[in-house]
């Protein structure tokens, strides 16, 4: 329910901004952060009225968490609303069927998130019509014409390839499109997509938003109030929302975000600048390296490059060597923990990725243990 409260007092900084984010109002003798709400259903004598009515609907830990979510992706901008939803699959879905119908045609970005594939059959199914174009040179632009929503994902998830939103966003608006932004790998800190004009700002909260592994979320953010309608009712008639211990911990991982984000990419940028002196490493891609295909848009656009490295090894064996010899990094997917994880990526299928690829998700530790620790792996997944 929440809108991104305009008027609320915080601090210009991103820590600032994180650690207050979304709270209440001061009152004595009250916690600074209520705990989570579990109410099915509310008193409501008489005329139904106010805010929270039954549990599908409302609750007053998202409405905290929300709130929280919008002051971070559209920080002063009066009339921007946020919604929370059960995961980020959700959250996407909820957009993409709540703004198109039968007839409409949607672009998706070829190289995207491996579950696009899936959501690309079922709008299909549903008589819209799906072109996709990668994301590198902002080449969704070739497909645009007739459009009713432009999807984009910036950077691109597993390959950290960067498009223009600005342009694109010009491009569509002018055709009379939609623009949604997947921000789940630049994070709220890293770029403001409803800054550069898209109408959504849509993520993954499981990733480096909450950043310990152990919270499934998703949110949509939007500045039009009858397209955030669609998107509500969408959520009411799914029931993808989220549970409240999972928005209170949500909302409380958010207060060290910019600690966490600060950290990570600037020890990503060492690995990554570390990985060049390499041999047996091709394809590094990391958008904050200076002459990474991405660096020049990704440096107009982005305030932090994220935590992503991405690499491939000669072979597969190779690569899974590699990863069986790390000490410091879990072999898990996912990616944005304070824990390093790394995978190789082709095991899943639905990527356009080499056998060798690795997505490698850099967390907290301290920069010269991990890059001791990669530089060992790979030492050993030569022999």
């Amino acid at each position: 329910m929440s809108d991104s409260a305009a008027s609320r007092p915080s601090g210009d900084g991103d820590g600032t901004r994180a650690v207050r984010a979304g709270l209440p109002d001061a009152v004595k003798n009250e916690p600074t952060l209520p705990g989570p709400v579990f109410a099915a259903h509310f008193h409501l004598p008489g005329e139904v009225g106010g805010p929270y009515t039954y549990g599908r609907d409302e609750n007053p830990t998202w409405t905290l968490l929300e709130r929280a979510v919008g002051e971070l992706e559209a920080p002063g901008r009066a009339g921007v609303q946020t919604l929370a939803f059960a995961s980020g699959m959700a959250a996407i879905s909820s957009v993409l069927f709540s703004q198109l119908s039968a007839g409409d045609t949607v672009v998706l970005p070829s190289d995207g998130y491996q579950v696009l594939p899936l959501v690309r059959a079922q709008l299909e199914a549903y008589g819209i019509e799906v072109r996709t174009a990668p994301t590198g040179q902002d080449a969704q632009l070739d497909v645009l014409d007739g459009a009713r929503l432009l999807w984009l994902e910036t950077p691109s998830n597993p390959g950290l390839d960067v498009c223009d939103v600005r342009r694109l966003v010009e491009a569509a608006h002018a055709r009379g499109a939609l623009v949604a932004v997947d921000n789940t790998l630049a994070t709220p800190l890293g770029q403001r997509p409803l800054e550069l004009g898209a109408d959504f700002a849509v993520a993954s909260g499981t990733k480096q938003l909450t950043g310990h592994g152990d919270v499934l979320l998703g949110y949509v953010v939007g500045r039009e109030a009858g397209a955030m309608a669609a998107v509500r009712r969408w959520r009411k008639i799914a029931g993808a929302i989220p549970g409240p211990m999972e928005a209170w911990l949500a909302h409380r991982s958010i207060a060290t975000l910019q600690l966490r984000v600060d950290r990570q990419c600037a020890t990503a940028l060492t690995l990554a600048e570390a990985l060049r002196r390499r041999p047996e490493v091709s394809g590094l891609r990391y958008p904050g390296l200076p002459d990474d295909p991405s660096h020049k848009i990704a440096s107009q656009q982005m305030r932090r490059y994220g935590c992503v490295v991405s690499f491939t090894l000669p072979t597969r064996a190779r690569a899974d060597r590699f990863l069986d010899a790390l000490r410091l990094v879990d072999d898990a997917t996912s990616f944005g923990g304070v824990r390093s994880t790394a995978e190789r990526r082709g095991r899943w299928g639905g990527d356009a990725v080499p056998e060798g690829f690795i997505r490698f998700s850099v967390g907290a530790e301290d920069p010269g243990d991990l890059v001791a620790d990669v530089f060992r792996a790979l030492d050993e997944a030569a022999r």
